[in-house]
């Protein structure tokens, strides 16, 4: 799309910066992403959005930018966390620098209800994240803005340039896209944004990028690359979609893939290297070791099944980019390593034989785009599944018949949840296994077996994730038919961990 009139969303690092871009498009505007270096690159913007950030405005190469342009632009500018920081600053004022950090919900008081604040609540829960916090301000600086103890977390500066000390783009800011919307609402004119207009640039992008070279596409089954190879499909370009079965898969998940992607009309070609990949894994028990065995040896199975491939597309979503902080120019810090994020595909991407049309995009704009694809409901509505597969469900090392154990403990957790017609309800669930041992009874003996844990989310984007309350007769039926159909698990747990601070997956 025209870089014209767009939101420009300059990323600091914060691991919700995506998201901002993601509510810029539910407000209907196309927003795009872009290092504070290449701010020259923007074009038009019709509004600027400084993003959040790990570091701290006081260290001595902390990220900056070129206020000059930044202003030259004439458009509003709204800085976030940082960036407020950053634009105090830029003002003329001072940031003081904190060890101890502020982190959860917090509550908003505008002091001022236009703007920003226009029909906003005189009380509005927000969600910090920051330890720095905004001290001398500029003498035409407005505070417009406060929380419960009366310090500044929202500014004013002339010419149109705003500040919070808040993350209004997570779900835990309950005013958070209503703030976002009046901001929007300073710019003059916006692009707008719409799924198909998405979809025709992306399909133009990979036509002009592949031309007459051979793509081999790598399914798993999951949403995002089914919707990638569709998407490839739809785009006429040559397509080879293969389906490794890592040995790290649900049960019979491998027919149900094949059966599905026949339903699609899109011809697959499935290679088994199970015992390839529980080899390489035997006695590993280190979760980014892990991670990086699989996501290697992913891209040898590739390479060995096609011979000389020519461009590997992948299904890659944002947080998969924003949490392995690959990109080179990234500010932000390394959560976990992606398997596909891995070194052999960064050496893929500096070759240019990786294409990853969907790098930009969150799990619910994909399925919206599956769904313009023509993609079954019940397809596009399957949980996200990780690419390490069950290797993240089961800490420390594996083996075969710790993963059945898995296999069947989540089955039945699954089937539940169908039953109950929950599993439309949830974002994600899953059954682990958690590597201690329990004293238990079983028919009148002592029994000393593995404990499983149940796990079920709702999310927006897996940025953020609220465990979900389930029906009690649910888990008890599920608990019950694990313990008594399961070998090997004597304990059921359910997890009721937020992300953050744990992430959804446990490894």
């Amino acid at each position: 799309m025209q870089e014209t009139h767009h939101v420009a969303v300059l990323d600091f690092g914060s691991q919700y910066t995506q998201l901002i871009v993601r509510r810029v498009r539910e407000l209907g505007f196309y927003a795009k992403l872009y290092s504070p270096e290449d701010i020259s690159e923007i074009g038009h913007p019709g509004a600027v959005i400084l993003s959040g950030g790990p570091r701290s405005t006081s260290e001595p190469d902390a990220p900056d930018i070129d206020f000059e342009t930044l202003k030259s632009f004439g458009v509003p500018v709204l800085g976030v966390c940082y960036g407020m920081q950053l634009l105090n600053i830029k003002f003329g004022g001072s940031v003081k620098a904190s060890n101890q950090r502020e982190y959860g919900p917090a509550m908003l008081k505008p002091t001022s209800h236009a703007d920003l604040y226009e029909g906003i609540s005189a009380e509005s829960q927000v969600w910090m994240s920051h330890s720095d916090t905004v001290q001398d301000l500029h003498e035409q600086a407005e505070v417009i803005a406060e929380n419960q103890h009366g310090t500044p977390v929202s500014l004013k500066w002339p010419g149109n340039f705003y500040g919070i000390q808040f993350h209004p783009e997570v779900t835990h800011s309950h005013e958070g896209l209503r703030i976002l919307h009046n901001f929007l609402l300073q710019a003059k004119e916006l692009q707008p944004f719409h799924i198909e207009d998405f979809k025709r640039e992306m399909i133009e992008g990979i036509r002009e990028r592949v031309g007459d070279r051979q793509v081999v596409c790598g399914v798993s089954g999951g949403v995002d690359s089914t919707v990638l190879a569709v998407l490839l499909k739809e785009a006429g370009v040559k397509m080879r979609a293969i389906f490794v079965d890592n040995g790290l898969l649900r049960k019979d998940e491998t027919q149900e893939v094949q059966n599905n992607f026949h339903r699609m009309g899109v011809a697959i070609e499935t290679v088994d290297a199970s015992d390839e990949f529980l080899s390489a894994l035997a006695g590993k028990d280190d979760p980014e070791e892990k991670r990086k065995i699989i996501g290697n040896l992913f891209i040898k199975v590739f390479w060995d099944s096609v011979g000389d491939a020519e461009m590997l597309a992948q299904g890659t979503l944002y947080p998969d980019v924003i949490e392995s902080a690959s990109n080179a120019k990234s500010k932000a810090s390394v959560i976990k390593t992606h398997h596909n994020r891995v070194a052999k595909i960064l050496e893929l991407q500096e070759e240019g034989k990786v294409l990853e049309p969907l790098a930009e995009l969150f799990k619910d704009e994909v399925r919206e785009l599956g769904a313009s694809l023509g993609i079954a409901p019940d397809i596009l509505g399957r949980h996200p599944f990780p690419g390490p597969g069950l290797a993240v469900r089961c800490p420390g090392a594996l083996d075969k018949k710790r993963l059945d154990i898995i296999r069947e403990c989540d089955a039945i957790f699954i089937g539940k949840l169908k039953e109950y017609g929950w599993y439309d309800k949830v974002w994600q669930a899953y059954a682990g296994l958690i590597p201690v041992k329990t004293v238990g009874v079983k028919g009148d003996e002592r029994s000393y077996e593995w404990a499983t844990n149940l796990r079920a989310v709702i999310s927006e984007d897996a940025m953020t994730a609220e465990w979900v309350d389930l029906p009690a007769q649910l888990l008890r039926e599920t608990s019950q038919d694990i313990l008594n159909q399961v070998t090997g698990i004597n304990r059921v747990l359910y997890d009721i961990s937020t992300k953050p601070p744990a992430s959804i997956e446990w490894e």
